[in-house]
This record gives C-alpha cells, sequence and structure tokens, in this order.
C-alpha cells in the first residue's frame, strides 16, 4: 500500500476545502454536479476518442497501482538470481529446472526456463528485452492516457465557464437565475483546473514511474540470467546487479 498517495490526495483535496472554509465560504457553493458532469464527461471523452479501446481500459485497470502498486522486491530477485547462481554452478543449468515451479514472477520463471532449455545468453538476452520493450510500450501508452485528460481538462473547463455564462446571458430578465449560471461557470473552471493538476496528470506520472521501475527491475533479472548462462560467479553477479538500485 502507498500511504503517500493517500496522503497527497487528501492534503491536496483538504487544503482546498479548508481554505474555501475559512475563507467564510460554503463548500455547498463548489459541489455542482453540472460543472462535474461537463468537465470530468468532456474530458474522459476527448481521452476515449484520442486512444483506442485496449488502451483506455488497460490505463483503466493500471489506476489502482497508484495506492496499491505491484510487489517490488529488488533485494529479494537479487538474492534470488545469486542462488540460481550458485545451484548452476554447482549441478548444472538443469539442476535450476526444479526451482522453476517455485518461482512467482512470470517473467523471470520464462527467463529460468530459457536457461534450462539451453538458449546462449544472446538468445535469452533478445527474447527477454524484447518483452520487456512491449510491455513498458503498452504500459506508458496506458499511463499516456491519463496524462492526456490532464491536458484536456482545463480547456473543458474553460468550455463549461463559457456555457455557464451562456446560461447567464440568456436569463438576465430573471435575476433569480443568474447566481446558478455564474457558479457554474467558475467551477466548471475550477474542476478542469483541479482534476488536472491534483488527479489526471500526478496520477498518469505515477504510473509511469511505476512502469519504468518495473521495467528496470525486468532489466537486472535478464543482465544476472544472461550472467548465469556465461558462467559468472555468483559473487560477481551480485556486485553488479547491487548497482541497479544503487542509493
Amino acid at each position: 500500500m502507498d500511504f503517500l498517495s493517500i496522503v497527497g490526495v487528501l492534503v491536496a483535496v483538504g487544503s482546498i476545502v479548508l481554505g474555501q472554509l475559512l475563507e467564510g465560504g460554503n463548500l455547498g457553493s463548489i459541489l455542482q454536479p453540472t460543472a462535474f458532469l461537463i468537465v470530468i464527461g468532456g474530458t474522459l471523452g476527448a481521452a476515449m476518442l484520442q486512444y483506442p479501446l485496449p488502451v483506455f481500459l488497460r490505463s483503466i485497470r493500471m489506476l489502482p497501482w497508484v495506492v496499491r502498486p505491484p510487489r517490488s522486491d529488488p533485494q529479494g530477485v537479487i538474492h534470488a538470481v545469486v542462488r540460481y547462481s550458485d545451484v548452476a554452478r554447482r549441478n548444472g543449468l538443469l539442476a535450476l529446472e526444479s526451482l522453476i515451479d517455485g518461482v512467482d514472477d512470470a517473467f523471470l520463471r520464462r527467463g529460468l526456463q530459457l536457461l534450462v532449455d539451453g538458449a546462449d545468453p544472446a538468445k535469452i538476452r533478445s527474447t527477454m528485452e524484447h518483452e520487456i520493450q512491449a510491455v513498458e510500450h503498452r504500459d506508458s501508452q496506458a499511463a499516456r492516457v491519463l496524462e492526456s485528460a490532464g491536458g484536456y481538462a482545463p480547456t473543458v473547463g474553460i468550455l463549461g465557464a463559457v456555457l455557464g455564462l451562456i446560461h447567464v446571458m440568456e436569463n438576465l430578465a430573471d435575476p433569480a437565475k443568474l447566481g446558478a449560471g455564474i457558479a457554474v461557470a467558475f467551477v466548471a473552471t475550477i474542476y478542469g483546473v483541479g482534476s488536472a493538476n491534483l488527479f489526471f496528470l500526478p496520477v498518469a506520472n505515477k504510473m509511469k514511474s511505476i512502469v519504468h521501475e518495473r521495467a528496470k527491475l525486468q532489466e537486472l533479472m535478464v543482465d544476472g540470467l544472461v550472467a548465469i548462462a556465461e558462467g559468472e560467479n555468483p559473487r560477481m553477479i551480485e556486485g553488479r546487479l547491487q548497482g541497479y538500485f544503487a542509493q
């Protein structure tokens, strides 16, 4: 669980709400369903238009990563690779076959299978790096859906403001209706700028960071497995892999 993301959302939203209350404002004045519908609906519609359905759906499936990112244990992976290296050095690569079923990570499991099958180091590297690039491209595209939404939201907020002002102009003869139209106009702008800078863009950047870190961890796995295939010393392998996440 990424508690910092949860705290960040609470601090951002709480600061805005508290500021509104400290200024003597009414919380209900910034809760406008019409403005919300215009901004969020228009923004999501624009994002749907820009991206194909599989990319859009992948973006939705990745949203929980913001508070519950995929499990990442670099030190655990390094220790596992060194253990595989020790086993291969003592008993040969075929001895790794009995360990494959106990590996939770599907990517690492496929790499071990390539080792056991006798693939040469260059083949192992090219096969696994191709998969890394394909997955990283897919997930980066999904993260860019929200990044694009962050670009559209402020403009759609301005569109909502203009619609609100049009409503105001249509009802100049009825002062009772002017307040609602002006409220929608200004609140739509708040929703557009706020959703972009407090949700869409931060979430997109968090997702891209997670995608990058996962790709780096997989590159570590590839480097370790190739080193095993080349018969390198386990201690040398450990020292090189520790460099991936040096502080």
